[in-house]
């Protein structure tokens, strides 16, 4: 009979986010994962097939967590503004807890080896990329907001403002300050209202 595995995926990507948190993509190795999960090496071979699968692995699970619940923010309520202004919240209330994350995601995929991503890992990065484009086409549209100067409106509404005011603290080396979500919100509902 089989041993059950004594480290999980998930423990491996911990381990691999908090690295990079700390020393960037460039200190995500191979050995230095399976020394910071207190793993054998051969357990990341196992399930990685080399280090730029590690990166993409560790990238893309960060940015789909993410996602996941900027999707549910957007589509939390009938009113396209109300979307928007959770929308922002999110991004600033989910930094806030997931720090790590937060530190990791002020990388972009190439960073984390985006060339030499395999085709499968390519693919869910676009479709992530996609779904954003998707959804924030879909809030420009509900708010009446048309064209690129409506797209980019949103975009910067309810995406780089409230990751401005986060990349400003994490990358400052300061905690968001308690008011941060009601500046974000204000800031994109001012941005959504209507001219």
């Amino acid at each position: 009979m089989a041993r059950p595995p004594r480290f999980d995926t998930a423990q491996l990507l911990d381990a691999a986010v908090q690295l990079a948190a700390e020393s960037g993509p460039s200190g995500v190795t191979m050995s230095a994962v399976a020394a910071a999960a207190g793993a054998p090496s051969g357990s990341l071979y196992h399930r990685f097939a080399g280090r730029s699968a590690l990166l993409a692995e560790v990238w893309l699970r960060t940015v789909e967590g993410f996602q996941a619940g900027y999707f549910e923010a957007l589509e939390s309520s009938d009113d396209p503004r109300a979307g928007g202004r959770a929308a922002a919240r999110h991004i600033v209330a989910w930094s806030r807890t997931h720090p790590a994350e937060a530190a990791l995601l002020l990388y972009g995929a190439q960073e984390f080896g985006r060339d030499d991503w395999s085709d499968e890992h390519l693919l869910r990065a676009e479709e992530g990329n996609m779904q954003v484009r998707a959804a924030l086409a879909a809030l420009a549209g509900a708010l009446g907001l048309h064209g690129r100067e409506g797209f980019d409106r949103v975009t910067l509404a309810a995406v780089d403002l409230p990751l401005s005011l986060v990349r400003r603290h994490l990358r400052g080396g300061t905690p968001l300050p308690p008011h941060a979500e009601d500046l974000a919100e204000r800031c994109t509902d001012a941005l959504l209202a209507a001219d």
